[in-house]
């Protein structure tokens, strides 16, 4: 990985929230797969003092992860890689590289962690194109997520990215940038798709729905013009303009027919009350006339 060095690692705002949403739900630390692209991008530049007017960088991309829940999930404790487990490619993705997430630990690979990425970096069927070039790539991409060493009130996550250097054999960090809505990340809109196309919809259901919320719909307007005595809510714009004089007349007239209602159901309900108290009355009355009988026996 000498002559071919990533720049830096990009990540999307959502992708890495994500990725910290599941490292913090399970109790212990976990591991992944990350997956994504690498592009090669060729940048112009106006210096006329340089004979090479441009120059190219190599970003890896991480659009989708894979969580495992725990860790050994596809190595065993001395790091070596078992194959079957490991996929190679995740829609239509090619497989980065992977991610540990400790608790309370510092923010640097371990020694495990080192035989992994190695061991990973190690295995041909791996390898994938870089985009724009015709040279190839092995999985040599580690994200590290911690937490602080100590406990804090606020909850709050480390990570930081690396590339492994086969010919050195050490990790390089990289510049981990989260790309979020911009001008200045317009270059990576292309970068990132989704990975499950839209369910196709039962366009009959939906008609019986619609079908169903009109006629909702028309009963409680039924119901409301009831309540209105035929008063239609379009005839309120006539309260506005040189005819508003002489309609106010008949909406203080349903406005008083409104009141009166109101009045006759107040009344309504008082003599409701007191033929419920009334029957609570005699109901105490009988209770105690019995209670009475049964002490006398």
């Amino acid at each position: 990985m000498e002559e071919f060095p990533l720049q830096k690692v990009a990540i999307s705002g959502p992708t890495l929230a994500s990725m910290i949403q599941r490292f913090s739900s399970f109790p212990g630390d976990v591991d992944g797969f990350i997956f994504g692209h690498v592009t090669q991008i060729t940048t112009l530049s106006d210096d006329t003092s340089s004979s090479d007017n441009s120059a190219s960088q190599i970003t890896a991309t991480i659009t989708s992860f894979l969580c495992s829940g725990s860790t050994l999930s596809f190595y065993d404790a001395i790091g070596r890689i078992n194959i079957p487990k490991v996929p190679s490619h995740n829609q239509n993705h090619h497989l980065l590289g992977w991610f540990s997430g400790r608790r309370q630990s510092a923010l640097r690979p371990s020694m495990r962690e080192f035989s992994v990425t190695n061991s990973l970096t190690k295995i041909p069927q791996f390898k994938f194109s870089i985009k724009n070039s015709s040279e190839t790539l092995t999985p040599c991409v580690f994200v590290l997520f911690t937490t602080p060493l100590t406990d804090q009130l606020i909850h709050t996550h480390q990570h930081s990215a690396y590339q492994f250097n086969t010919s050195k054999k050490s990790f390089q960090p990289k510049s981990l940038d989260v790309v979020n809505i911009g001008p200045a990340f317009r270059g990576h809109y292309d970068n990132f798709v989704p990975n499950c196309a839209l369910p196709l919809m039962n366009c009959s259901a939906m008609d019986e729905d619609s079908m169903t919320a009109k006629k909702e719909r028309a009963s409680d307007k039924k119901q409301l013009d009831l309540c209105a005595e035929g008063f239609q809510i379009e005839r309120l714009r006539r309260l506005m303009g040189p005819e508003a004089a002489n309609f106010t007349e008949s909406l203080e007239e349903l406005y008083e027919k409104m009141l009166a209602k109101a009045e006759s159901l107040a009344r309504l309900v008082e003599s409701s009350s007191a033929k419920v108290l009334e029957l609570e009355n005699h109901n105490r009355k009988l209770r105690y006339k019995i209670s009475r009988s049964a002490g006398l026996e």
